[in-house]
């Protein structure tokens, strides 16, 4: 199993050269008392959706390809994003996943990033003999507003790092660049669905996923189930893989967002039914609506659930206006 060694300093590379775009990036960077670095992609700066793409990249530690594409305009005509990685391990599990809680005072965030594997606390990483000897931890936030240099130095001594050596990238759902990094989950979720089915990681040697971005809001409770949504009713991801046959055609049973009790609802009704407790939702909901698993062993392929493009729609809350070409001055 992977190691996570050289993962922060990877994701340092591509923090880094996003300072030296900040400007075209429309994010900014601030250096705080204790020399940490903080990048904001949408807490005060405006971010976009290259930003975001530069945001999930530095959360998945370089370890992926992620673009912003079309998708099936059945499901979602707007844009989708497009993740491809042939290291889905140290992409999702030892960096993307959301592993961190960080709280303090009246301070919420989740964290995510390989600075997850410099703190080592974890029992997903523990599993996965995840160590990283970098003396440097990047990370992203995923809050409202930036961190105190208080909270970050306390993060710091988490991580066995000097407060100078701590990069953190801040952006929240509601903003554009915010909403790009969430919904390039999609391969996480699944790779996380598989850890939690008893599946072994190290079988999988590549995946795609692609899921539609939704129209950003400054709704809280909204924001949180429209980027949720995408992925549970739109994403659809395919797994390279390999081992039995009968074993992998068990687990993709499983997989779907669909095999959840809490499936079938917009994730925000999901979310108020359970009193905005994101503990008491089924964690086996979040999943890709469509998997598709390849057995490299065999050359055999399996595909379950399927999108639920009414959901999307309810969800994303986009109205269609028909417009005459006389109204807008065409003849």
């Amino acid at each position: 199993m992977a190691s996570g060694a050289g993962l922060n300093q990877r994701a340092l590379s591509i923090f880094q050269q996003a300072i030296a775009d900040e400007s075209s990036l429309r994010i900014k960077s601030s250096t705080l008392p204790s020399g940490a670095t903080l990048l904001d992609f949408g807490v005060e700066a405006a971010g976009g959706l290259e930003a975001g793409v530069r945001l999930a990249s530095i959360c998945m530690a370089g370890q992926a390809d992620i673009d912003i594409e079309p998708g099936d305009r059945a499901v979602w005509p707007g844009p989708w994003v497009q993740v491809t990685t042939e290291h889905p391990v140290e992409a999702c599990m030892l960096s993307q996943y959301a592993g961190w809680p960080v709280k303090q005072s009246d301070f919420f965030a989740m964290g995510s990033g390989s600075m997850r594997v410099r703190r080592g606390r974890e029992p997903l990483l523990e599993s996965l003999h995840a160590a990283d000897s970098t003396t440097l931890a990047v990370g992203t936030l995923e809050c409202d507003q930036l961190p105190s240099d208080e909270i970050v130095s306390a993060m710091a001594t988490e991580c066995s790092v000097a407060p100078s050596d701590m990069w953190l990238a801040i952006a929240p759902t509601r903003s554009i660049a915010g909403c790009v990094q969430v919904v390039a989950r999609s391969v996480e979720t699944a790779m996380h669905k598989l850890h939690e089915l008893g599946f072994e990681l190290d079988q999988v040697h590549a995946a795609h996923g692609i899921a539609p971005l939704p129209p950003p809001t400054p709704n809280f409770a909204k924001g949180i189930g429209r980027t949720n949504d995408a992925i549970l009713y739109g994403a659809h991801v395919t797994l390279w893989v390999t081992g039995d046959d009968d074993r992998i055609a068990a687990v993709c049973q499983g997989l779907p967002s669909c095999a959840s009790r809490d499936f079938g609802s917009p994730f925000a009704e999901i979310f108020k039914q359970y009193d905005y407790d994101f503990y008491k939702v089924d964690p086996g909901l979040f999943s890709p609506a469509e998997v598709t698993m390849i057995n490299l062993s065999s050359g055999r392929s399996w595909r379950c659930g399927g999108p639920r493009p009414d959901l999307i729609a309810k969800s994303f809350g986009t109205e269609s206006i028909q417009t005459s070409t006389r109204s807008i001055g065409f003849k």
